[in-house]
């Protein structure tokens, strides 16, 4: 099992540095391998490429953050609740966040990256914990499919409300409409350093807590009788999930399915081992988001296709493969 996890750690990190080799080459102009090692102080440093280089750099880094975020966020909330559905964009948590954030531009006016990461994840919260009371409700629990359909049924009543807020006025339409899209392609290092410091908290806890998740996918009498606060473990697990998911929501806009996709792949290959899922899923997670950008750019020249329209194409088969199987109901 360690060479298993030694030889997937080491194809993701090549994939990794392949895919961000390719974010700054592709694009509405072809670039040289002299241009990107002369954007990083080799060579000649003065060319219109090396220039083009230096400008994809920050969409490839923040890229790189918002796949690695999700795909963490995507683990912690299948290992809290043991679902292998669980997803921000499956359990509505993207919706919540969508809500508040068109609600900030709307009637707020906010048009500063901090204060649309609190509303995002204020949002995104609230629509979490509704959606698992909504699935608890009854004798079974909170079962994969009951969470899927809480979430579709709370995912579709936020979205008909944000609808609501952003018909009648066609200025806030207009800027919400790219925003949902889910698109890394106007990032700067401006919004790379704003979510930095929530996604440093989300990471630090979501590690902190991989022990006791393992733990508690024993079940919640073992981890009781084996000292684990189930409640506080659950609680401070959903905020640092929604914390990655809600700060890369309110910059980049919802991304589906690379929280469904990556863990999931990641634990069938490795095992349930929440220390190892988590971290594997963020190197697995960025290069996927970075391979879906460039796919867009490739696919839909001379303009291109947003990362979030390539995710859900990515991972539409995926979820259905998932839900098809049989043991589905825990992990």
């Amino acid at each position: 099992m360690i060479k298993r996890r030694m030889l997937l750690l080491i194809i993701l990190l090549f994939t990794l540095c392949c895919s961000m080799i390719l974010s700054v080459s592709f694009g509405t102009k072809s670039i040289q391998i002299e241009d990107i090692l002369g954007a990083f102080g080799i060579g000649d440093v003065t060319t219109f490429g090396s220039e083009v280089v230096r400008a994809r750099i920050p969409r490839t880094v923040f890229g790189v953050l918002a796949g690695a975020a999700l795909a963490v966020s995507g683990g912690m909330m299948q290992s809290i609740t043991r679902n292998p559905i669980a997803d921000p964009s499956i359990l509505g948590v993207n919706s919540g966040a969508s809500l508040f954030v068109v609600c900030g531009i709307a009637f707020l006016h906010v048009n500063n990256n901090i204060t649309m990461i609190w509303l995002a994840f204020v949002g995104a919260t609230l629509t979490a914990f509704c959606v698992y009371g909504l699935a608890s409700i009854g004798y079974s629990g909170a079962t994969p499919l009951k969470l899927a359909l809480a979430g579709a049924a709370a995912g579709t009543a936020l979205q008909s409300m944000v609808n609501t807020v952003m018909m009648p006025d066609t200025q806030v339409m207009n800027q919400f409409r790219f925003w949902q899209t889910g698109s890394i392609g106007g990032a700067t290092w401006n919004d790379i350093y704003t979510m930095l410091p929530f996604l440093t908290v989300g990471f630090g806890l979501s590690l902190m807590l991989s022990p006791a998740l393992n733990t508690l996918a024993l079940g919640d009498d073992m981890a009781v009788s084996l000292g684990i606060n189930v409640f506080a473990v659950r609680l401070l697990g959903t905020l640092a999930g929604v914390l990655l998911c809600s700060a890369t929501t309110a910059l980049a806009g919802p991304i589906g399915f690379v929280g469904l996709m990556v863990p999931h792949l990641i634990r069938a290959v490795l095992g349930p081992d929440v220390r190892w899922v988590l971290p594997l899923s963020a190197l697995a997670g960025a290069g996927l988001l970075i391979l879906a950008d460039v796919l867009g750019r490739l696919f839909g020249r001379p303009g291109e296709l947003e990362v979030g329209i390539v995710t859900a194409i990515l991972g539409a088969p995926v979820f259905v493969a998932i839900v098809r199987k049989v043991k589905v109901s825990t992990l």
